[in-house]
């Protein structure tokens, strides 16, 4: 779990600046890096999904990605007990910070900030952790050096100490909106003078562990959608900081709002992005790019909570196309481009609304729209929403 950040606090940098995003790097199905990511969101290639059964056991295909290798990206040096969530997560960070061999050029390693969304650590090192204290000779009869992978934050922590970062360290956990939650965090973390720069990501491994527990908790609509692995990274500071360093700003973050809706996912959804909009003072006819979640809600009386309850049979909405019908009528009138990812590439839960975030930049580098507005929405099944509004640069 993380802290809650203080209202106020001595200033590293100055209060209220305005955070933008000035690089980006994304491990997908796709391949290792923004560019191949770019290629492929932009030309709506698919992923096949397929799964090397002499290596997974594991039901249905996944999209994974592809070439992916600890010791091959990071060296042997340091990756011996290194699990395949925090892999991924140094890994993305190389591309994003080193992205031809040489470091890029940050602030002190004590002004450098790192959150980090997951959805709970890796569920692969959990179990096979608790798998072997139950079967050894003796419960303590375990490795002690693969301890460390069943915390939540040890991706985050390595990847401080593997990159040198000795700012605020966080890591968050919130199902499909857990990128967007990182994101409001670390927004928050570096406003309020906590840390002049930010690193911010979210990720989600694939393993066997991963995929049966979603075999037996989907049904069978859901399990048409392969399970994916993604981790995507982008560098939060203000557009001086940027242009200092060299870099160009590419997005203003303007709001991020979250919402619930025991009334149903439509009414909360909508109003989230009314919420953010006007927090961002955005005009719903400035929106050029929209980057729904994609995801099918649960049906009626599934959740405990009875979030994603239908009000009534007679106005029902398809719940596969919440969030498109009400992002069509709150942007109603707007030349707005959807950008969907999940039908490419598969379900990347608690890394899925980084990469929607990630898409949208790459749809806006491939077709620019500088001062135009986009929206990112997620949903989960507890009836949990969010929306994220950009400013394009």
């Amino acid at each position: 779990m993380t802290t809650t950040v203080p209202e106020t606090a001595a200033g590293a940098t100055t209060p209220g600046a305005t955070t933008v995003i000035s690089e980006w790097s994304v491990l997908s199905p796709y391949g290792i890096g923004a560019e191949p990511f770019v290629e492929g969101v932009s030309a709506r290639r698919p992923v096949v999904p397929r799964l090397n059964r002499d290596v997974w056991q594991a039901p249905g295909d996944a999209c994974l990605v592809p070439g992916f290798d600890i010791v091959g990206l990071l060296g042997s040096r340091g990756t011996r007990t290194m699990d395949r969530l925090t892999g991924l997560t140094v890994a993305t960070l190389g591309t994003l910070l080193e992205p031809n061999g040489s470091r890029r050029r940050l602030d002190e390693p004590e002004h450098v900030g790192l959150v980090l969304g997951t959805g709970s650590g890796s569920v692969q090192s959990t179990m096979d952790f608790t798998r072997d204290a139950l079967t050894g000779a003796k419960p303590f009869y375990v490795d002690p050096a693969l301890f460390p992978n069943t915390v939540m934050n040890r991706a985050a922590g390595q990847s401080a100490i593997w990159y040198g970062l000795k700012g605020p360290n966080a890591t968050l956990a919130g199902g499909p909106l857990t990128g967007l939650q990182a994101l409001r965090y670390a927004t928050r973390l570096r406003e309020r003078g906590y840390s002049r720069t930010v690193l911010c990501g979210a990720v989600e491994e694939f393993s066997e562990q991963r995929a049966w527990l979603a075999w037996h908790t989907r049904g069978e609509e859901r399990r048409r959608t392969p399970l994916a692995e993604a981790c995507a990274m982008f560098l939060l500071e203000d557009a001086d900081t940027a242009q200092d360093a060299g870099r160009t700003p590419r997005a203003d973050i303007l709001a991020v709002r979250f919402g619930a809706g025991p009334q149903g996912l439509r009414p909360a959804l909508e109003r989230c992005v009314r919420s953010a909009l006007e927090a961002a003072g955005t005009a719903p006819r400035e929106v050029a790019f929209a980057a729904p979640s994609g995801r099918v809600a649960p049906p009626p009386g599934t959740c405990p909570m009875g979030f994603g309850q239908r009000p009534s049979d007679a106005d029902a909405d398809d719940v596969e196309t919440v969030e498109t019908a009400v992002l069509g009528d709150v942007l109603d009138g707007a030349d707005v481009e959807y950008v969907g990812v999940r039908e490419l590439l598969g379900d990347a839960s608690a890394a899925s609304a980084g990469v929607q975030l990630a898409a949208v930049l790459a749809a806006a580098a491939h077709r620019p729209r500088p001062g135009a507005a986009a929206v990112v929405t997620s949903l989960d099944d507890d009836g949990l929403v969010a929306c994220l509004v950009l400013r394009l640069r």
